[in-house]
């Protein structure tokens, strides 16, 4: 009988420490795909960033162009 007994706890110990952890893995899922989509926008407007500087950077060199350009000309 205590054999019974001990193995009738055993198994309810086993049994409460399965419980669902569903809720936990779907807040853990969806934190992961926030971070991801966090990571993904942070790439994006860097990305846009450099694009901007970079024209900018080209503007600014061409209008330097066009401006020595016209000194020269009008100096000669």
């Amino acid at each position: 009988m205590k054999k019974v007994a001990v193995t009738v706890a055993v198994l309810a110990l086993g049994l409460a420490a399965c419980q669902d952890n569903a809720a936990d893995n779907n807040v853990s899922a969806v934190n992961t795909v926030q971070n991801e989509v966090e990571a993904d926008l942070n790439a994006t407007a860097n990305d846009t960033a450099n694009v901007t500087n970079a024209a900018d950077n080209a503007l600014d060199n061409t209008a330097n162009a066009v401006a020595n350009e016209t000194t020269d000309n009008t100096a000669n």
